[in-house]
């Protein structure tokens, strides 16, 4: 089943927007592989009657939230979860670009629902600390109107020094895996 032709709009109603970091690092076992989600997002994709045309989204930066860290010497606590929230948002320079920002260039051409499940990816742009970055997101269909998009943003491309502590023997992977999940809604 194709999905109609139209506008949709998207928000935390339909999905969620979560980042996993990894740990590297001599030092890696004192650190905490983190699960990450932003609460506030918008996005519009425009379906024609051959296949998508335009993907865009915006992601609150100050929205980020630590749900899990796994690892780690000890379990993560509210303080942890604090300061990695602060750090973080030191990191995206929050304070001078509160969003990240998406806007696809390559779209696949076709429909983008379909039984048995259907892959296919976007190219785009994305922007993060006020620094654009190609970037390429995987998406499968996994049920009609419900989507699963991967990919992994480099932070080095955006200007952004991944995070460090303790001389450099604990520090996190430069790669930030990101999944989204949404449910499209009826066409708006």
């Amino acid at each position: 089943m194709a999905t109609a032709p139209g506008r949709y709009l998207l928000g935390p109603q339909c999905g969620r927007v979560r980042a996993r970091t990894f740990r590297t690092g001599l030092a890696q076992t004192a650190g905490h592989d983190l699960l990450l989600e932003f609460s506030q997002w918008d996005a519009e994709v425009v379906v024609a009657a051959d296949g998508p045309s335009a993907v865009s989204a915006r992601i609150t930066a100050d929205s980020l939230q630590v749900l899990e860290g796994t690892g780690g010497v000890k379990p993560l606590n509210d303080d942890n979860r604090r300061d990695i929230g602060k750090t973080a948002r030191q990191l995206l320079k929050v304070d001078r670009h509160p969003d990240l920002v998406f806007e696809s260039r390559q779209l696949p051409s076709g429909s983008i629902a379909g039984d048995p499940p259907i892959n296919r990816a976007i190219s785009g742009d994305l922007t993060v600390a006020g620094v654009s970055a190609p970037i390429a997101l995987a998406v499968q269909t996994t049920a009609p109107g419900h989507f699963r998009i991967t990919g992994t943003v480099v932070q080095s491309e955006h200007g952004i020094k991944p995070y460090s502590a303790f001389l450099g023997a604990l520090k996190l992977r430069d790669g930030v895996d990101v999944e989204i999940e949404v449910d499209l809604p009826a066409p708006g």
